[in-house]
């Protein structure tokens, strides 16, 4: 059996990869920090896929926080991102966000 997403609780907010905030902490350090829980929650399971699976776990609120930032200007948005305009109207389809 292969999984790559952690299940919580009905009554529990699903966290997939849960960090806790610290303000001297670099965006590298969160995600190793992440990492690291994610893979002792699996307790002995089978996972795949984790590349794709964390791509996609930090793409949608990268693309959230980075319109945000820029006001919802997707030019300045690819330019922040350094990705083409047209590729990033796909992405902000595929997570809804446009």
């Amino acid at each position: 059996m292969s999984i790559n997403v952690i299940e919580q609780p009905e009554n529990q907010t699903p966290s997939v990869l849960p960090v806790e905030l610290d303000q001297t902490q670099t965006l590298r350090d969160s995600v190793a920090k992440a990492m690291a829980h994610y893979f002792e929650q699996l307790e002995g399971e089978k996972v795949s896929n984790v590349y794709d699976f964390v791509l996609a776990e930090i793409e949608a609120p990268l693309l959230e926080a980075t319109m945000k930032f820029v006001r919802d200007n997707q030019t300045n948005a690819s330019k922040v991102l350094g990705l083409n305009r047209g590729t990033l109207r796909k992405k902000l389809k595929q997570y809804d966000l446009l």
